[in-house]
């Protein structure tokens, strides 16, 4: 593949120049493997587009949040489905109530997901194949193996690493299943070498299917 500098303004233009297709909503869904950089691409992208807005940024929900600890890997999608895209789909808005994986329970206080011109929506499987016909952009944010242990290890601990290989398994079995790689809008490298202002830009990755951002209209 051929990696290429963009701007997160210039996707943000482009998230809005299409049609929502959730609501009134433009859901923006970025998948990728746990320690890509999913959380810091649709950070800056949330950042892109308030400001285009004027500073109103669209809410991001990170499925993290919503999982009931490690065995909830794929299952947890019922709880956004319901608590999050059924309101917003029908133009209200929506809530959830946030994991701990500290405390191991789901916190009291409801996260309010309000109708807003974008919400994105980042986390492993964010993007999976019953959701792309309502996305108006699927990411997916990619890095080497072993970057992403390394990355995941130094944020929550070596305590981690039973669990987290069992993950990456996971994630390995349900990338090929469900044709991500394939299957969305874009391909950003999460482990970029190419010089570039990171607050501002990002490397896309194009190859065959990938010339370019396709942004559905």
């Amino acid at each position: 593949m051929v990696a290429v500098v963009e701007a997160y303004a210039e996707l943000a233009r482009r998230v809005l120049a299409r049609p929502a297709r959730l609501g009134r909503t433009r859901l923006v869904a970025v998948d990728g493997p746990s320690g890509a950089g999913k959380s810091v691409f649709a950070d800056r992208l949330a950042d892109a587009l308030a400001a285009l807005s004027g500073g109103d940024r669209p809410p991001v929900v990170h499925t993290d949040d919503l999982l009931d600890g490690w065995a909830d890997q794929f299952t947890f999608w019922p709880r956004l489905e319901e608590r999050v895209l059924s309101p917003l789909r029908a133009g209200r808005p929506g809530g959830y109530h946030r994991y701990s994986w500290v405390r191991r329970e789901f916190l009291p206080r409801i996260v309010p997901v309000p109708v807003t011109p974008v919400l994105i929506v980042e986390g492993v499987s964010a993007a999976r194949r019953a959701v792309r016909p309502e996305t108006t952009l699927a990411v997916l944010v990619t890095a080497p193996a072993q970057l992403r242990l390394t990355r995941a290890v130094a944020r929550d601990g070596a305590r981690i690493l039973p669990d987290l290989r069992r993950w990456h398994a996971g994630e390995r079995a349900h990338f090929d299943a469900d044709g991500t790689a394939t299957g969305v809008d874009l391909v950003v490298d999460g482990a970029p070498t190419l010089p570039h202002d990171g607050r501002h830009y990002f490397v896309r990755r194009t190859g065959p299917g990938k010339a370019g951002i396709r942004c559905r209209s």
